[in-house]
Order: structure tokens, then sequence, then C-alpha cells
């Protein structure tokens, strides 16, 4: 699949922020499992919800296992400007690679379970942002307190179980992270 080109609609992935607060016009919208990647907090945010002096983490897709997301078809007409805004969006530290892959739609009253090939922003592991595999605790202690340009770091993770949770996911380990984030939050001195 050609990123830029135009001639015909695309699939967009998205498996963080994406899946409720997308941004950009679309066509339809179905979820969809996209195998050989997992979701994790992976990458230290220097710019939405973090700083340079004070990082927090943001996710990424980390490999092996499979995520569940939200898939979006972009009219052909409207992919080169939702294009950009996903770069502009997604890449301002450049911490991940536009690739094109292989996605599983779920199956929708009008046709059953497909493939279809979606821009996929997957994690750079040989960037500087990279965090790779932190503990729960590494990982509560990154995220209590940091800020960006998007807000609070806990406010990312809240909407990310949130999320899930209404998509019928129930991913303990996230689950687990905001209690513990909230609970270094609770205690932490009011500044």
């Amino acid at each position: 699949m050609d990123l830029e080109g135009g001639g015909e609609d695309r699939w967009v992935f998205g498996y963080g922020s994406l899946m409720w607060r997308p941004g950009f016009p679309f066509i339809d919208r179905r979820t969809a499992v996209l195998h050989g990647r997992r979701r994790a907090f992976c990458i230290y945010s220097v710019h939405h919800r973090g700083t340079y002096e004070r990082p927090g983490l943001v996710l990424g897709l980390a490999p092996g296992g499979a995520v569940r997301g939200m898939a979006y078809r972009v009219a052909a007409s409207e992919w080169p400007g939702v294009y950009a805004y996903l770069r502009e969006r997604e890449q301002p530290t450049e911490t991940y690679f536009e690739t094109s892959r292989e996605v599983k739609l779920d199956a929708d009253g009008s046709d059953g379970q497909r493939k279809v090939p979606a821009l996929v922003f997957l994690s750079d592991m040989k960037h500087s942002q990279w965090a790779g595999a932190l503990t729960l605790e590494q990982q509560a202690a990154l995220i209590a307190g940091a800020k960006g340009l998007s807000g609070p770091n806990i406010d990312y993770l809240r909407d990310l179980v949130l999320h899930l949770r209404e998509g019928g996911v129930r991913d303990v380990a996230m689950e687990k992270l905001l209690k513990m984030v909230e609970a270094i939050e609770s205690t932490a001195p009011q500044s």
C-alpha cells in the first residue's frame, strides 16, 4: 500500500487515543485486531504527555502478541489531508515508523470478518524515546505527575482503560497500572 498516494479508500489502525479521538473524517469504523504486536506503555513522551525535563509514557506497539483496536476507512478524496494530520499528530518526535500491516476487521452486520491493509504506527525500538519493557512499578512512576501539551499523563491512561472497557476489553494490567498511578498521585504533594 502506497501510504501517500491516492486513488482508493484507505484504512488506519488505532490502538490508543485514535480509538476514541480519531480527529479525522472517516466513512467506516470497525473494531479490528493486529497480530504480531501488543499495546504497551513503551514510549517516553516528551511532547503530548510529558516534557524533556519530566518525561511521561505513551502507548506504542511492542513486538509479540496481538492487539485489539479500531480501524477507520478513509475516503480516497480525504486521504491526503488525513495522512498529513496523522503525521503531525503521531510523529512530533518521529518515535514511530509508518507502515502498512494487515488487520482483521470484526464482522459487521453487512459482511463477515475480513483482512485489510491499514496504516499502522509501529514503535521504533532504535529511537531514543523507546522505553522498552518496563515493570508496572516503573510505568506508574513515570506516568504519575507527568504532564505535556495534551494534558496529564494519567488522563491518557484513564481514557485508555475507560474506552477499552466500553469496547468490551478488560485489560487487567492496564487497570492495575491505573490504580497504582492513582495511589501515587493521591499521596503526592499538590503544587
